[in-house]
C-alpha cells in the first residue's frame, strides 16, 4: 500500500524555486483567483507520493507540510486510490439522509473502534473540520440545555463564524469578519515556555486560572461545552503541560459540561498514537477528526459517547454532501493503510529524527527558543533572546522562505508568527527528512 512507486523519492532542482511553468501558473491564477486565497509557496503541484512534491516544472521538492497535515499516509496511497476510484465508479453521491450507503457506516463503525474510550459511541460525517466543530457544539447545547461554549488562549478550531469566534487568532482569521457567534469565553492553556512563573508551574496554575474564570464569569451550570485541542495546532504546536488537561476534563465531568477533543490537526497516528488525547489518558465526551482521515479527500466527524450524540432530534445534524460516498471510501483506504503501515511506530521515529537533530541546531542558532511536539507533530520556536522570549517573526519568515527555494516545504504557524512547524507524510523516508533536516540548517544559516 505505498504510493506511487515510479515518484523518485529525492529532492531534485532542475529549475529556480519557482520554475517558469509556476509562474506562468501564479499569474493566471492572479487573474482568476481572489486575491484572499493565499500561497504558502508559489510552486503548482503535478504529482505527489511518498515525500515527494512534483511540481509543473519537473522539480522533486521535500514535503515536511502533508497539505497542512492531511495527507498521513502520503498522496495517492494506493488502498485510498484503490478504494475511492471502485467507488465512484459505482455512484458518486445519493446524499446519506435521503438514499443511505454502507461506506458512511463503516466509517462511523471505525471511529467508533478507534477513538479513546470503551463506551457506546455514534459518529455523524461532514466534509470539513471547522463544520465538525460548529456540529460538536450544536450537540453539546442541545444534550445539555446549555448555551455557553470554553475555549483557550492560542486556539484554532476554523474560519466559520462560529468557529472564528473559538479560534483566538485574528489575523489572517478573524480580522473584519465579525460580529462573531455570541457565549464563547476564552480561558487560559498551560503554556509551558511562555507560562510567567516557569514549566514548573503552568499546569497547576493555568488549570486553576481557567477554572475560577470559568466558575466566576461563566458559571459552571451555564456551560455546554469545553473544547481543546489536545495538542494545539495553529497556535504553535502548543503541548499543554502535563497535568492540564486531565485537571480540565475532570472539571467538565464534574460539572456536566461536554469535553470536545479537536484532534483535527493532531489525530490519526500524527502524533505517534491514533489520537493526540491518550498521552494523558483523556476519554473525551466528543471527538472531532478531519484532515488525515481521507488521505487527502474532504471528510470529517464527531465521535462521542451514543447518549449525547443522540440526544439532537431526527433531521438535526447533515448536509448534503456530508459522508460522501467516494471520500468514505478513501477513509477506509487511508485507516487500513494506517494499521498495515504501524504508522503511529513511524510517527515516533520521525520524533526521534527531528527532535535529535533540531536540539543540536538549537546549540548553534540562539534564535531557537522552544523545540516542541509529538511524533511528526514537531515545531521550534524562534525569539529575539532567549532570556526576554521577544517573537521573531521575521526570521521565521526568512528561514522558511530560504527552505522553499533549496526545495524543501516547511510551514510557518503560531499566535505571534514565530514558529517552524514539521508535518511530513507519515510515510516519509527517513532520508528525506534528514536532508530536509540539513537544509533547514544551511537555511538557518544564510538566513540568521
Amino acid at each position: 500500500m505505498t504510493d506511487l512507486p515510479s515518484l523518485r523519492q529525492e529532492r531534485r532542482l532542475i529549475t529556480s524555486i519557482p520554475g517558469p511553468r509556476s509562474l506562468e501558473l501564479m499569474a493566471r491564477k492572479r487573474e482568476a483567483v481572489a486575491d484572499a486565497v493565499a500561497n504558502t509557496w508559489p510552486v503548482f503541484a503535478a504529482r505527489a507520493g511518498g515525500g515527494i512534491i512534483e511540481d509543473v516544472d519537473g522539480n522533486h521538492l521535500i514535503d515536511l507540510g502533508s497539505g497542512l497535515g492531511v495527507t498521513v499516509v502520503g498522496n495517492a496511497a494506493q488502498a485510498v486510490v484503490q478504494r475511492l476510484t471502485a467507488q465512484a465508479s459505482r455512484f458518486t453521491h445519493t446524499a446519506f439522509s435521503v438514499t443511505p450507503y454502507e461506506g458512511y457506516v463503516k466509517v462511523a463503525e471505525a471511529l467508533a473502534e478507534l477513538t479513546p474510550g470503551d463506551h457506546a459511541k455514534k459518529s455523524v460525517l461532514f466534509n470539513s473540520g471547522a463544520e465538525a466543530v460548529e456540529n460538536a457544539v450544536k450537540i453539546a447545547r442541545v444534550h445539555t440545555g446549555r448555551r455557553a461554549v470554553v475555549v483557550f488562549d492560542h486556539a484554532y478550531h476554523g474560519r466559520t463564524n462560529l468557529t472564528m469566534a473559538l479560534t483566538a487568532k485574528t489575523m489572517p482569521f478573524k480580522q473584519g469578519f465579525g460580529p462573531f457567534a455570541p457565549e464563547i469565553y476564552r480561558v487560559p492553556v498551560a503554556y509551558p515556555y511562555r507560562w510567567p512563573t516557569g514549566p514548573d508551574n503552568c499546569a497547576r496554575e493555568a488549570a486553576e486560572q481557567a477554572i475560577d474564570q470559568i466558575t466566576k464569569q461563566v458559571g459552571a451550570d451555564n456551560v455546554a461545552a469545553i473544547v481543546i485541542e489536545p495538542l494545539l495546532g495553529e497556535g504553535g504546536f502548543i503541548e499543554p503541560a502535563a497535568g492540564f488537561l486531565p485537571t480540565i476534563r475532570q472539571f467538565a465531568a464534574d460539572n456536566g459540561i461536554v469535553f470536545v477533543a479537536d484532534e483535527i490537526q493532531s489525530g490519526f497516528c500524527r502524533t505517534g498514537q491514533w489520537f493526540a488525547c491518550e498521552d494523558e489518558g483523556i476519554v473525551p465526551d466528543l471527538i472531532v477528526t478531519a484532515k488525515g482521515i481521507a488521505g487527502g479527500l474532504p471528510l470529517a466527524a464527531v465521535t462521542g459517547r451514543a447518549e449525547i450524540m443522540d440526544s439532537v432530534h431526527a433531521g438535526g445534524l447533515g448536509g448534503t454532501y456530508g459522508g460522501n460516498p467516494v471520500a468514505c471510501a478513501a477513509a477506509l483506504g487511508a485507516i487500513a493503510t494506517m494499521k498495515e503501515l504501524d504508522l503511529t511506530a513511524k510517527a515516533r521515529k520521525i520524533e526521534t529524527v527531528l527532535k535529535s537533530r533540531l536540539a543540536l541546531l538549537a546549540e548553534k542558532f540562539d534564535i531557537i527558543g522552544d523545540i516542541r511536539g509529538r511524533g511528526a507533530m514537531i515545531a521550534i520556536e524562534l525569539v529575539r533572546d532567549r532570556t526576554t522570549k521577544e517573537p521573531n517573526p521575521e526570521a521565521t519568515a526568512a528561514v522558511a522562505r530560504a527552505c522553499h527555494q533549496a526545495g524543501v516545504l516547511v510551514l510557518t504557524t503560531g499566535t505571534y508568527s514565530n514558529v517552524i512547524r514539521f508535518l511530513p507524510p507519515l510515510v516519509i523516508g527517513e532520508d528525506l527528512v534528514r536532508e530536509g533536516l540539513d537544509v533547514l540548517e544551511n537555511s538557518f544559516a544564510q538566513a540568521v
